[in-house]
């Protein structure tokens, strides 16, 4: 599981994103299950950098639509 930089993000399709977002949320319970249990993490930064990327993915998807709803509404003027 690679991690992406928001301009990765900004270039996948809709699609692809969700996917992405359902494997990387997926990820991080599994890595939270493994800490709640006691359990020593392979890598204890990863869990920062999956919800990083996970808000990363989220943002680009509120961008677009808030792009979405300006541009169904038109222009005011």
């Amino acid at each position: 599981m690679s991690l992406f930089r928001i301009e990765e993000i900004r270039r996948m399709s809709g699609k692809e994103r969700n996917e992405e977002l359902e494997s990387l949320t997926k990820e991080l319970l599994h890595e939270r299950g493994i800490i709640a249990t006691g359990g020593s993490p392979d890598n204890p930064g990863r869990v920062g950098e999956i919800r990083r990327t996970i808000a990363r993915i989220k943002t680009v998807q509120r961008e677009e639509q808030r792009e979405a709803a300006m541009a169904g509404r038109g222009t005011r003027g």
